[in-house]
């Protein structure tokens, strides 16, 4: 990135708060809504917002809320000069954060059971981000000038989903007691 003042948390946040503008509710929801994106603590969302706007990529006006004002925040040409100064970096691969992998890092020490026992409720969750990948998509319909944008990541957020439940299978394969005893019993 070209400035150290801008993460890619902040880069996250000039994007969300896009052309039409949101106040920090409105993007910690984003978040939670999208949730496979939601990578940033609850509060980082109320921070960051105000810190952009000090630094200059955001402006703030205050706006009705359902129970007071809310502040609602807007990229300003700045803002908009680092998006596309950022658009031009070279993409890389983010560091990688996933429960599942760490089980597998830990299953020699912990054991096979219930490592295995673990990932199989990985399922219920991967229903959850289904059902919410499925909302996007119907909301992406909404934002005509992102939709295509959206349905990108959405499919690309599909089969990441996907990707985890054959880890699952897979897991579950190699990690039956069957496959566990039978390597048990081989000379090494």
């Amino acid at each position: 990135m070209a400035t150290t003042e801008l993460s890619l948390f902040s880069i996250e946040i000039l994007g969300l708060v896009g052309q039409q503008g949101a106040g920090p509710h409105d993007l910690l929801r984003m978040a939670k809504q999208g949730r496979m994106l939601a990578w940033a603590g609850e509060s980082q969302y109320y921070t960051e917002p105000k810190r952009l706007a000090e630094l200059g990529y955001l402006s703030s006006h205050k706006a009705p809320g359902r129970t007071g004002e809310r502040t609602v925040y807007a990229l300003t040409d700045e803002g908009l000069e680092a998006l596309r100064d950022y658009a031009r970096t070279p993409v890389t691969f983010s560091p990688l954060k996933s429960d599942a992998l760490l089980r597998l890092l830990i299953a020699d020490l912990v054991g096979e059971t219930v490592t295995r026992e673990s990932m199989a409720t990985l399922r219920d969750d991967i229903a959850d981000i289904e059902q919410r990948l499925d909302d996007a998509q119907r909301r992406a319909h909404q934002l005509p000038h992102r939709e295509k944008y959206l349905l990108l990541v959405t499919g690309f957020l599909r089969r990441l989903a996907e990707l985890h439940l054959e880890l699952i299978d897979e897991v579950e394969r190699e990690l039956a007691p069957s496959r566990t005893a039978k390597r048990a019993r081989q000379p090494a």
